[in-house]
């Protein structure tokens, strides 16, 4: 079984981007060091335009073979003409508006989208699943989600975009490796902790208070 892994970037405050979305105020953070971080670690998460530019786009596969996207991420790219911003990759769009494809490498997602991931991590495959974003879809698929792999930028955005569009819920994760980075820019890698359970609290910290 492959993992759903929900690689974004975010500001100290938790925001993927403003009220409307728009993250451009987190690329100024992507300097040298951050930008050979991605090319080295991740290259499957940068779109095939940006991939071109940087002459990396003949790198092979190392952690991703398929993208899922929601609606209102995949429109950034339409805004700017793009209609396969990942065609590097399978392209899933999750929508119950968009209608039909505008471009043959990209598959819209209409109906049970928790299904789809269902079917697309039980596939044979030593490649994972890259959830590109937004908030609603990742809100949608929190209980899909394997792993976190969050960019924290050093920047407080108030208000906007949280990470997960969804009603409260407690979802364990557990902190695996952290990193650093000269620009003030911190990526925290969590797997899903699936074996916490109400069995696990100790009476002791039932009667704590009393």
């Amino acid at each position: 079984m492959r993992k759903l892994s929900y690689f974004i970037a975010c500001s100290v405050d938790g925001f993927i981007g403003g009220p409307d979305g728009d993250a451009t105020a987190m690329m100024s953070y992507v300097d040298e060091e951050f930008l050979q971080f991605l090319v080295t670690e991740y290259p499957e998460t940068l779109p095939t335009q940006g991939r071109r530019m940087l002459g990396v786009d003949d790198l092979p596969g190392k952690r991703f073979d398929t993208v899922i996207q929601g609606r209102a991420s995949y429109d950034l790219a339409l805004k700017e003409g793009i209609t396969s911003p990942y065609a590097h990759l399978r392209e899933y769009v999750a929508s119950r508006t968009l209608g039909e494809s505008p471009d043959p490498n990209v598959e819209i997602v209409a109906d049970d989208v928790v299904g789809k991931v269902r079917e697309l991590k039980a596939e044979d495959s030593a490649l994972d699943i890259y959830l590109c974003g937004g908030s609603r879809l990742a809100g949608e698929l929190i209980d899909e989600i394997d792993e976190l792999i969050v960019k924290t930028y050093p920047i407080v955005l108030g208000t906007g975009m949280p990470m997960f569009g969804a009603a409260f819920t407690v979802s364990p994760f557990a902190l695996e490796s952290t990193r650093t980075f000269g620009n003030g820019a911190v990526v925290r890698t969590y797997s899903r902790e699936r074996r916490r359970a109400a069995a696990d609290v100790r009476p002791e910290r039932l009667t704590h208070g009393r």
